[in-house]
């Protein structure tokens, strides 16, 4: 009975409700029928086993209608318009066979007559209606199952989120990278102090900025920009000219609000999985265009890419990368989920969001518009 078992308990309780429902009909159709028409003991046997047979046949519905939920709504209704037909045609039989059939009633033609009857009276109405309302009891408690994933995604989502930003700068300014920029800034304190103290200062504004992330305010595009070109220029002084940087920045988005330190493991990946082991090097370049409401980011370099030992195609579990993707969903929706791209020429890690300022503003145009008209 493990079976049983794994069916939710509402659909359990629908299951019964539904056949508690007619049963009591069936009583009370069975009782007065015994009473005014056919004071005949076998009328109260013929309702109890309809009763049996309908109950029968309202889990086969469920199970009908859940296999049908996996197609398109013009599939679904084909499929119900031909179970009103079969389910007529069973409960008519099963009908004839209690009342007619019995009684001697037994040919093809006083079958076919009877079924006609039915369809020119109430009772086919009466069965259809057990039919379609199993049917919409089943879409009612879909839809509600739908509302309630929606709002237990949201609240995952709300807590992951928070448990990110906890995390944030534990999983996202890398150990490696610090060990790396003080190795570098040990290196520049003999040959260059000047550089040195720069470094340091760069290095510091990167941790300030960090450090601040964990209040979850968004931050200005400009920022995060800002706090991008320092890391770089602390990376660029380990790789020298084996790493450059370039920027496209549209002007009329700089200032949108973003959560802070989402660009930078897109970068970092860059670094990481692009540049750093190709000999040469390469360039990392950050895009941000829009178009109407719609903001367009794109980290995209010229290095290994799929020739890298390890490919980042978005499957990976790199903590960075996973985070960036949760949070950009969390705050922006699942449409802003992160699109990458490896390809022989590099890396390219994209996502969109919208700009909700634009987005009221053109509400508001268009409410105004419809006043004045």
């Amino acid at each position: 009975m493990k079976w049983l078992d794994a069916i939710p308990g509402i659909w359990k309780r629908a299951y019964l409700l539904i056949c508690l429902w007619y049963a009591i009909n069936f009583a009370v159709s069975a009782v007065w029928e015994f009473r005014f028409v056919n004071p005949e003991y076998y009328v109260l046997w013929t309702k109890l086993f309809l009763l049996e047979a309908l109950c029968v046949f309202i889990l086969l519905i469920f199970i009908w209608s859940h296999w049908l939920f996996n197609f398109s709504a013009r599939w679904q209704i084909a499929g119900h318009v031909s179970g009103i037909i079969v389910f007529f045609l069973l409960m008519g039989t099963l009908s004839y066979y209690f009342t007619l059939y019995l009684e001697g009633f037994t040919y093809f033609e006083h079958w076919r007559e009877y079924l006609v009857e039915m369809l020119g009276n109430l009772s086919a109405l009466r069965i259809n209606d057990q039919y379609i309302i199993t049917v919409g009891v089943y879409y009612v408690i879909r839809y509600f199952q739908g509302l309630q994933k929606q709002e237990q995604e949201k609240s995952e989502l709300a807590i992951r989120n928070k448990e990110m930003q906890i995390s944030l700068l534990k999983s996202q300014i890398n150990p490696h990278f610090l060990f790396n920029t003080l190795n570098s800034i040990s290196t520049l304190v003999h040959s260059s102090k000047d550089q040195a103290r720069k470094v340091i200062s760069q290095l510091s504004d990167i941790f300030r900025y960090a450090l601040d992330s964990h209040s979850g305010d968004m931050v200005k595009l400009l920022h995060e920009i800002e706090f991008i070109e320092n890391y770089i220029r602390i990376q660029q002084v380990r790789f020298g000219e084996r790493l450059k940087f370039e920027k496209h920045i549209d002007s009329t988005c700089l200032g949108i609000y973003i959560p802070p330190m989402i660009l930078q493991p897109l970068v970092e990946n860059s670094v990481k999985y692009g540049i750093a082991p190709k000999e040469e090097g390469g360039t990392i370049s950050l895009t941000v265009r829009r178009s109407g409401s719609v903001i367009f980011f794109e980290i995209k370099d010229d290095g290994l890419g799929s020739k890298a030992k390890k490919v980042m195609d978005g499957s990976s579990s790199g903590v960075g990368m996973m985070n960036t993707n949760l949070r950009l969903k969390s705050y922006f929706g699942v449409q802003s989920h992160l699109r990458v791209l490896a390809s022989e020429h590099g890396y390219s890690v994209s996502f969109f969001l919208e700009d909700k300022k634009v987005m009221q503003e053109k509400n508001k145009e268009s409410i105004i518009e419809n006043q004045l008209l």
